[in-house]
């Protein structure tokens, strides 16, 4: 009596084990260097606050990328992520193309914004490709495959079940590495330098989340990162670059 009472929970709690384990699995496949949306091949401005002395070791990197996670791109995605995490979860498209809109909008320079399209364009392709669903598949024919970044990843977490607050602190943490990855080809940093800032950043990634969970209205997020938009702004005529932004 005792085993056909417990098999009904042993069996829901493993359908969930393996419902976790998948959402974690595609998350860390979105979110790897691997995937190709050409991450690589972008610095977010770090390449010209390095030509100017503003990142020229791992302190002054950590300096840095938390004022763009707290103040600046990360603040400004994160609250995107979440917002359009939240309509695709409700199938509320009109809602979800409101934030798409403004995420393509939402850009203080045009590498800034090449950055987030192109990148967002191709984890939609790929993701439609290898991960497909009929959400994906509409949302690619509104926009014309033309979508900023973090809402492409929230929606394709939202429509493969990925819960938010994973899929959002996955996101933010991938941001931080990825520019970590530039600093350590430009500044130079060593590889454990580049791993002490990102062990250092992730309360400031925790942080960056929780505050773009907390965003109830759209229109009371901005930056206040001036310095990283004169950079990218910079960026465009530098004479010598490496990277695209």
């Amino acid at each position: 009596m005792a085993s056909t009472i417990t098999t009904p929970a042993i069996t829901m709690a493993r359908f969930m084990a393996n419902a976790m384990a998948d959402a974690l699995y595609r998350l860390l496949a979105w979110l790897s260097p691997a995937y190709p949306i050409g991450a690589f091949s972008y610095s977010h401005g770090i390449e010209t606050a390095m030509e100017e002395g503003f990142v020229t070791d791992r302190a002054s990197l950590i300096a840095w990328l938390e004022s763009i996670l707290r103040g600046g791109t990360g603040r400004v995605d994160g609250a995107l992520f979440a917002a359009a995490w939240r309509a695709a979860d409700a199938k509320g498209w009109p809602t979800f193309d409101a934030v798409a809109e403004r995420a393509a909008a939402w850009r203080g320079t045009s590498e800034m914004a090449l950055e987030s399209r192109q990148q967002g364009s191709a984890f939609l392709a790929i993701t439609r490709t290898a991960w497909p669903h009929p959400d994906l598949d509409a949302v690619h024919a509104r926009t014309g495959g033309e979508i900023a970044l973090p809402v492409a990843v929230a929606l394709a977490a939202a429509v493969h079940g990925i819960a938010l607050e994973m899929a959002l602190g996955g996101y933010l943490h991938a941001f931080a590495a990825n520019l970590i990855s530039a600093a350590v080809r430009v500044v130079p940093l060593g590889q454990s330098d580049g791993q002490l800032a990102l062990a250092t950043l992730e309360s400031a990634v925790r942080r960056a989340a929780g505050a773009a969970l907390a965003v109830a209205d759209l229109d009371d997020v901005g930056t206040e990162t001036p310095l990283l938009d004169w950079c990218s702004m910079r960026h465009e005529t530098q004479y010598t670059r490496l990277f695209r932004s």
